[in-house]
C-alpha cells in the first residue's frame, strides 16, 4: 500500500474530533488523504457511488457509534451488502466514547469490524493502527 495516498474516512458527527483526528492522522506521515462524513448515511451514499473506483473508495474507515440520522450500527448493517460490491476491501475500526461491554461485544459480531477503539484516540494508537495497515498489504 501506498502510504502517501492511503486514505481514511471518518464517519462522526463530532466536527471538533473530526478536525482534531484528521489532524493527528495527517501528523502520523502515514495518511495525508482523509475524508469526513458527520453520518453513516452520506458514508453510505459515498461508497455507493465510488463503489467502482478504488481511487475514491477509502482504505480505512473510522466509525463512530452514535450519530443522527445513521448511526454506526445502521452503517454496518447496510455495509455488509455494499462491501462486497466495493471495487477494494475496506477496513473498519470502531471508534467510540463508549466503554460499555455491551458495544465492545456488539462490535465484535461485524466481521467487517476489524477492532474497537476508545476515544480519545491518540497519535500513536492512530500510528499504530496504519502502520498495521500498511504492513499488511
Amino acid at each position: 500500500m501506498d502510504t502517501t495516498g492511503l486514505k481514511i474516512c471518518l464517519i462522526d458527527d463530532d466536527r471538533i474530533y473530526q478536525f482534531a483526528a484528521r489532524k493527528i492522522i495527517e501528523a502520523t506521515g502515514l495518511a495525508n488523504n482523509v475524508m469526513t462524513f458527520s453520518n453513516g448515511r452520506e458514508a453510505l451514499q459515498h461508497l455507493q457511488t465510488n463503489a467502482d473506483s478504488s481511487t475514491d473508495l477509502p482504505d480505512v474507515i473510522f466509525l463512530d457509534i452514535n450519530m443522527p440520522v445513521m448511526n454506526g450500527w445502521q452503517f454496518l448493517d447496510s455495509f455488509k451488502s455494499i462491501g462486497p460490491k466495493l471495487s477494494k476491501p475496506v477496513t473498519i475500526y470502531m471508534v467510540s466514547s463508549s466503554v460499555d461491554e455491551y458495544d465492545i461485544n456488539k462490535s465484535r459480531d461485524y466481521n467487517e469490524v476489524t477492532d474497537y477503539i476508545i476515544k480519545p484516540v491518540h497519535r500513536e494508537k492512530f500510528k499504530e493502527v496504519l502502520a498495521d495497515l500498511n504492513c499488511a498489504e
